[in-house]
Parts: C-alpha cells; structure tokens; sequence
C-alpha cells in the first residue's frame, strides 16, 4: 500500500533541512472548526451471488457484512457523513448488460439515522454480477464535489466481472482528478486475482488493501477506516500543471503542488528567489501501477540560459510505493533570478500496463533565508566552474601535502 503519500513530499523536504517553522502554510494541518466541512464516507458493498458462500465463521459472507455493518453504524464517530452504496443486490439474470449497470445508492451521504441506515442494509440479499468498476463512479457522485476529505471503502469477495470499465482504470481517473478522495478495499475471499485488482485500485488513490478472514476483523477494521476520515487532516496539494520547457513553466510561490508525469515525460516550473534567498524543493513520485523493479527520480534546479545549478537524485530496485529526492540552492547575487526546476522519473513497465494518466507527482516548494553554511547545496553536488575549481586546488593542495609527509617519513627519500 502507499502510506502518506500527499505528505512524502513534505516527509523529504524535512530531510534536507526544513523544520516545522519552514513548512508552507498550505500543508500545514488545520483544526477542525466550524466552516471545516464534513469528512465524507461512502461504504460500497458487493452483493452479488457469491456472497452468498457460507466461509466467514460459519456465516454467510453476505451475513457477516451486515453484522459488521450495523456495527460500523453504530459508531460513526459525531461529524462523519455516511452513505452505503450496493452492486449487484438488484438484477438476477444472466444478460450482461443489465448485470453491468447493476449498482445504486442504498442509503444517501450525510448525517446517519442509524434505525433507517440498518432497515437498508437488513434488507440485501446476494444476487447479481460484480460490477465494480461502475461502483465506483457512481460512488464518487454519491460522496459529491466540495471541499474535505472523501473515502471510498468497498467490500467485495470476487474480481470485476464486467470487464468495463476496468476497476483500476477507474481509481487512476479519481486520483488523477486532484480530488481529494481515498479508496480503501476489504477482499473477503483469499484469491490472488481479487487480491491483485483490490490492490491496484487501492494504490492508485493512496488507499489501502485487506484481506478480511473473520467478522471481527470485517467490523474492526471498518471502524477504523471510517475512524481515520474524522481523524486525518485535509491537506490537499493545489495542482500545477508543469511545462514542457523552462520557458513555458509555470511560476510556483511555496507550497505543496500536484501533477502528473508519464513515462519518459520531464515537467517544468519557475521559482523566483530574491538576493539572499534559499529554494528548497522535494520531488515524490509514486509508483500507483505495476512497474519494472529498477527506477529513479530526479530534481534538478537550472538557470534560464539551461546551466545546472543543483540536482538532487534518488534511484532504487524491488518494490516501492513512493520515491522522494530533495535539493537546496541558495541564491547571493545582486537581482532577482529565475530558477528552473526540472522533475522526471526513471520508470518504466511492461507494455500490459496503462500509460495514461501519468505517475503522481508532489512537488514542494520553500523559499527561506540563505544560511551561511548553505554556499554548497545540500543532497546534490553544486554545478559550474567554482565548485571544480575548489575541488582542484583541494585536490592538488592534498597531494602535495602527502608527498611532503612522505618524504619526511623516509630519509632515504630525501638523499
């Protein structure tokens, strides 16, 4: 699963440097008050034929879901609004058409009546197809536009069985709409081919996967997702769409930015720094599709004229959910001065693999006081004619130094 990754961002730019005083206001947590709206969640259950298979502690798995369910109604923790949307519960026949559209609002988003929320879910029996992938979509317009956070959790016990919309081309569309929405997924059957869809779906979104073997696990572990939108803070980065060249770059103050990259694909921006000033930037991608177990990200700060002033790179092989890197350049001269930053990843994936829409990108920017220690930037080794000058004369300066210990050290040496 992806753990945090709207803060990885943040997470590196901590590691090059920035203390809770240098974070930008924009992704800074903010209490709950009375103008906050609502955290939203929207339960999506499968009641199609299947669940009606006896293997969940001797219940039905159909029975087991709604015991946890009118467990989870129960506590709804004060400020939540609920919704409970079904798939599969109507339509018994065997035409695939009808058995693909087969999905609709049990019980409305909003404050929950518990005795009305249970009398709905009381009444489900299993019946049809598994149309996920439409689930879903219908569930988002359930959940509606706005601000606060918005989760989907969907309980299934079997793969999509409509083909189309594909269920994890459906969660990279969410995710790659800068909604702020999660989706969570319970699989309710031990199948690698369930697990692998959940999966997909819950990483494209930052969700998480779990496989549920028992009615207690069902309940607790659905309390605590619905727990977790009362108790996760919004933070929601504001999108930016990066440039093809520096020139066409957006211009980016400090905060936390949202976009996309494909393949293969470099994104441009443009920060401004003042005489005096320091750029710390943090590049994460996240890896939400099957991809090739080598990698690598890159942040690199350049001039207008196109010289490298900084880089900061990170690379890996295996599995990963999120890769970060970070840099830091400071800025001493005399006017003001336009820095490019160039972000570009070094995935890549079989040809199964859909290439739209591209990876996750969360860039964060901050501009600070320079530091007097801040003359070599951090992360990165600084670019130009200076730096390998003094590496040079260091160089030559060491060598020197040791051929005259060594001489002193062996008075054979000096006759």
């Amino acid at each position: 699963m992806i753990i945090g990754r709207r803060s990885a961002a943040a997470l590196c730019a901590m590691l090059v440097g920035l203390g809770a005083a240098g974070l930008p206001g924009s992704a800074a947590a903010e209490p709950v008050g009375e103008d906050t709206p609502p955290p939203k969640v929207n339960l999506v259950l499968d009641v199609s034929g299947s669940m009606r298979a006896k293997d969940v502690g001797g219940k039905s798995r159909m029975a087991a879901a709604q015991q946890a369910f009118n467990e989870v109604i129960d506590a709804v923790p004060d400020g939540v609004h609920l919704g409970i949307r079904t798939l599969g519960a109507n339509y018994p026949g065997e035409n695939k058409k009808l058995g693909c559209v087969d999905s609709e609002a049990l019980y409305p988003v909003g404050e929950v009546n518990k005795t009305e929320a249970k009398t709905a879910v009381a009444t489900l029996r299993p019946t049809g197809w598994t149309p996920i992938g439409y689930a879903l979509r219908g569930a988002v317009k359930d959940l509606g536009d706005g601000e606060g956070t918005r989760r989907i959790v969907l309980i299934t016990d079997g793969e999509d069985s409509c083909g189309q919309p594909d269920p994890c081309d459906v969660a990279r569309e969410l995710a790659a709409s800068g909604t702020q929405l999660t989706v969570d997924t319970l699989g309710l059957a031990a199948d690698d081919k369930v697990r692998r869809q959940l999966g997909c779906i819950a990483e494209a979104t930052g969700g998480t996967y779990t496989s549920v073997q028992d009615t207690d696990q069902l309940s607790d572990r659905l309390k605590q997702l619905v727990r977790r939108s009362a108790d996760t803070p919004l933070e929601n980065p504001a999108p930016a769409e990066g440039g093809e060249r520096c020139a066409d770059a957006p211009q980016l103050t400090p905060g936390v930015y949202a976009d996309r990259a494909e393949f293969g694909q470099h994104r441009w921006y443009q920060v401004e720094l003042q005489p005096g000033q320091e750029l710390r930037a943090s590049l994460s991608v996240a890896a939400d599709r099957a991809v090739d177990r080598d990698y690598a990200v890159l942040l690199r700060a350049v001039s207008e004229r196109g010289t490298e002033l900084v880089r900061g790179r990170e690379a890996g092989s295996g599995r990963t959910d999120v890769l970060s890197t970070g840099l830091r350049y400071p800025w001493n001269g005399e006017e003001e001065r336009t820095v490019c930053l160039e972000a570009s990843h070094a995935f890549s994936a079989p040809a199964s693999v859909q290439r739209t829409p591209g990876l996750p990108v969360e860039l964060t920017v901050d501009v600070v006081e320079a530091s007097d220690t801040a003359d070599v930037a951090f992360l990165g080794l600084a670019r130009g004619w200076v730096p390998v000058l003094l590496l040079t004369v260091t160089g030559l300066a060491a060598g020197l130094l040791a051929g005259l210990i060594g001489r002193l050290r062996n008075p054979a040496r000096r006759a």
